[in-house]
């Protein structure tokens, strides 16, 4: 039989959130249209449409929210839907600096081009690679080098009829020495018909066979025409000079002319004044890399060694230095690209410079080897990441503020042991119109706000993401349209208008208020898709609330082994736990475990000792150093509250010892602060708490009852304790009046209390609060400044007299005893005198 009503006690009504039908009028989502805003983050969008709008240096946006409301689909969304589609940036190309290769070129062409000038440089090699060769082996080609091979024969013939014709008649003859590539002209005697060498002559002049007059004369002679003929070698050496200069000249000339044939359609393609240098570079440094461009597909070489034979340099050596490095391409792109870059780390943020290892073990780069990372792909569009993942990785802060306040980019490899394994290259820097989206927690952002200086200048926009929206007609079918959209996205089966109630009310209850609804989608779409399971194993065709109130018994289920363990041990008895009865100085508080990912409420013993004493109240858990900051500030407060009601006309002494009994951990928060000063009271006045209510809730010095968290989970901890020990009508919970709004208690909870098997209470007043705990009136303070004899706050007023008298009259008997002995010692000497 249902207990009479309390005025204390909450109504059914009142303890949870439900769907009014006449809010939603269908029958099943297959009546709704799917979502396709943003719901419950006005906020979050304007703030974030705000710094997408703004284009002056610093507007980049730091998107702040709990892990869990979607703040990335969110992003991408509102990237997408206000990214302006006819803005596509510039693609990017690196390319080689032949002047200085250290420092390589970067080149900026329209959306598409920069493949466009890649292909058409590739062309413009092969047609070199095809065609200079066979240039090299032409008529023309031979013709010219003939012409000039035969006028500088014929200078040489001349040379040689010059000398001939002075040692003509002389006794001396012309001869060619061969002196490595050119003959060397020499004059030596005329014997006999016989060219002889002076040191010969000379030993036919010691045997007498030629005459010494005659040599000593040709000696001289050929003395005198030596310095001609050396000076005649001189001008034969600048002459075959002239002709390799001519050679290479005529060279040079006809590879030009080719060339400037196949690059004048890029220069007419590419009018830009910077690829027209690099042009003109590449057409200078090839014709002074002739050689090994004539030497492609050429028979092989004699090596270094007898048969060693050496084949020419390959095309792709011969060509690498004139290839374009496309660093960034966006042909197919449509609009700024939105690049949400998942892994944030130096290399992939920021790109770097690839090394190779040669044959001889060394390492080797080039301009070639330069490698784009997300923050310049992004250019001139948005980049998305997790601030916390990028703030892990070594050197991506700093690089990240160094780029966004210079506006600029040098490409470089992150390496911290850079001193043994440098790169040697300075890419030219790429300048930056990015507009960077972070992702992190409301704590991340005010502690880089207060320790890092740059964080203003460069992140002006805060989106803050709410946890929660509230519940309105408006909010309801957009929330409805959201498992619409769920649905058709991950092809569910529908909801029919139970189903969808019963989503929202745990939506409502993940939002901890009744005017609420939590904006955790992410974790709402996985409760869909668990439904759907449900109702797939069903054979149902659509889902109902039963489906979904499996699904969340089910995750329940999942996480909840250490909460059946703990209520095993208070059903067995090992954890003391009363359900019913009386106690003088002990109350049933109720405390949450957090798991992680699931949260239980569950009561927990708490007594209260007074004594005679002048030691306060002393908090056993802090003594151990087992209690938090906020605990203990909820202690000092008790005694705040003791003193404003009892020590207005005398000393406040008392020993009084608070304990959470059988409490082995941490423990911290002031939500147990009014249970502790229940046990105080019931300790102090000798009236017995009852132990079939459990009580949660913090106070003020004043004695006002404070709103705590987790509620829900502490109300339905204690009734599983009161329904494995038997439910008797009376068991309830207390709790704090204005926590009556953030009800949204299990269905078995609420249908017991319907039956009047479980109660619920709230309390404005520690006065209210311990009139249902003893049933006897707390009692107000008369005008003659006493309260009624044989209330609560009376019986704690005496008690408290009693205490103070009963100290100061044990504190007169030790004086009296130090005094009596005093006498007696004086006493004693005088009769030793």
């Amino acid at each position: 039989m249902p207990t009479k009503k309390t005025p204390n006690e909450v109504p059914v009504e009142k303890m949870k959130w439900t769907l009014n039908s006449k809010q939603l009028k269908i029958k099943t989502t297959d009546d709704l249209e799917p979502l396709t805003d943003i719901i419950g983050q006005k906020r979050g969008v304007e703030a974030f449409r705000f710094g997408m709008g703004m284009v002056k240096k610093g507007y980049n946006i730091f998107v702040t929210g709990q892990p869990g409301t979607a703040r990335l689909d969110t992003v991408k969304k509102m990237l997408g839907e206000m990214a302006d589609k006819a803005k596509t940036p510039c693609d990017l190309c690196y390319v080689n600096n032949f002047k200085h290769p250290e420092a390589p070129i970067l080149l900026r062409f329209k959306s598409g081009e920069g493949s466009k000038f890649k292909k058409d440089m590739q062309d413009f090699l092969d047609n070199v690679k095809r065609e200079v060769p066979q240039l090299f082996e032409s008529e023309d080609y031979i013709a010219r080098k003939n012409q000039i091979a035969e006028a500088h024969e014929k200078k040489i013939m001349a040379f040689y009829q010059a000398i001939e014709d002075q040692v003509k008649d002389t006794g001396l003859v012309v001869v060619r020495m061969q002196m490595g590539p050119i003959q060397r002209p020499d004059v030596v005697p005329l014997v006999d018909g016989e060219p002889k060498r002076l040191i010969e002559l000379e030993e036919m002049v010691e045997k007498g066979r030629f005459p010494k007059d005659e040599y000593e004369r040709l000696k001289a002679k050929r003395l005198e025409l030596k310095e001609e003929i050396d000076n005649i070698v001189n001008e034969l050496k600048n002459l075959q000079k002239e002709v390799v200069k001519k050679h290479d000249e005529i060279d040079r000339l006809m590879f030009t002319s080719l060339a400037e044939d196949f690059l004048k359609p890029l220069r007419e393609k590419y009018p830009d004044k910077k690829v027209l240098r690099y042009l003109d570079s590449v057409l200078e440094n090839m014709a002074d890399e002739l050689d090994a461009i004539k030497a492609l597909g050429g028979p092989p070489k004699q090596g270094p060694f007898p048969g060693m034979m050496m084949g020419g340099p390959s095309p792709e050596m011969v060509f690498r230095p004139y290839q374009v490095n496309l660093l960034v391409d966006n042909v197919e792109s449509e609009g700024p690209p939105v690049i949400v870059e998942s892994y944030p780390t130096y290399r992939n943020l920021f790109g770097s410079i690839e090394r190779v290892q040669d044959r001889t073990g060394g390492w080797q780069t080039d301009f070639s080897k330069i490698k784009a990372g997300s923050f310049v792909k992004a250019n001139g569009g948005y980049l998305v990441i997790n601030l916390m993942d990028a703030i892990f990785e070594p050197g991506v802060w700093q690089t990240l503020k160094r780029s966004l306040k210079t506006e600029q980019i040098e490409i470089e490899t992150y390496d911290p042991y850079y001193f043994i394994s440098a790169t040697g290259l300075k890419p030219e820097p790429i300048d930056m119109d990015v507009k960077v989206v972070v992702l992190g927690s409301p704590y991340l952002y005010m502690m880089l706000k207060h320790y890092d200086e740059d964080v203003p200048k460069i992140f002006k926009v805060r989106a803050d993401y709410e946890s929660s929206m509230d519940i309105n007609d408006d909010s309801v079918h957009q929330f409805a349209r959201f498992i619409k959209s769920e649905v058709d996205k991950y092809e569910l089966k529908p909801f029919d208008i139970s189903g969808i109630s019963a989503v929202m009310e745990e939506g409502v209850r993940w939002a901890g208020r009744q005017e609420k609804i939590s904006t955790a989608f992410p974790g709402l779409s996985d409760l869909i898709s668990e439904a759907d399971y449900f109702a797939s194993r069903s054979d149902s065709e659509i889902i109902t609330a039963e489906h979904v109130k499996e699904a969340v018994y089910a995750k329940v289920y999942r996480s909840n082994q250490i909460e059946e363990r703990i209520q095993e041990m208070i059903d067995r008895g090992s954890l003391f736990v009363d359900t019913d009865g009386e106690a003088v100085g002990q109350v049933n508080g109720l405390a949450v475990y957090s798991m992680g990912d699931y949260a239980f409420g569950k009561p927990a013993r708490i007594t209260a000792v007074t004594a005679l004493g002048k030691e306060g109240i002393i908090n056993i858990e802090r003594e151990a150093d087992m209690s938090g900051p906020t605990h203990n500030k909820g202690m000092l407060i008790l005694s705040g509250y003791l003193r404003s009601r009892f020590a207005q006309d005398k000393p406040l002494s008392l020993a009084a010892s608070i304990a959470f009994e059988q409490s082995y951990g941490g423990i911290d928060g002031d939500s147990a602060s009014s249970t502790e000063l229940y046990a105080l009271l019931s300790s102090l006045s000798g009236k017995p708490l009852r132990q079939d209510v459990a009580v949660t809730g913090s106070v003020n010095q004043n004695g006002e009852v404070q709103p705590i968290g987790g509620v829900n989970e502490k109300i339905e901890g204690f009734f599983l304790c009161c329904k494995n020990a038997g439910l008797t009508g009376k068991q309830g919970v207390m709790i704090p009046h204005p926590n009556v709004k953030d009800l949204m208690l299990r269905d078995e909870v609420i249908d017991a209390v319907k039956d009047g098997k479980f109660h619920i209470w709230a309390v404005k007043t520690i006065d209210e609060g311990i009139k249902i705990l003893t049933g006897v009136n707390a009692g107000r303070r008369g005008k003659n400044g006493k309260y009624p004899k044989n209330s609560i706050n009376g019986l704690v007023d005496e008690k408290l007299k009693s205490l103070v008298d009963e100290l100061m009259a044990y504190g007169k008997d030790e004086d009296d005893k130090k005094s009596n002995k005093a006498t007696s010692k004086k006493k004693s000497s005088s009769k030793k005198k």
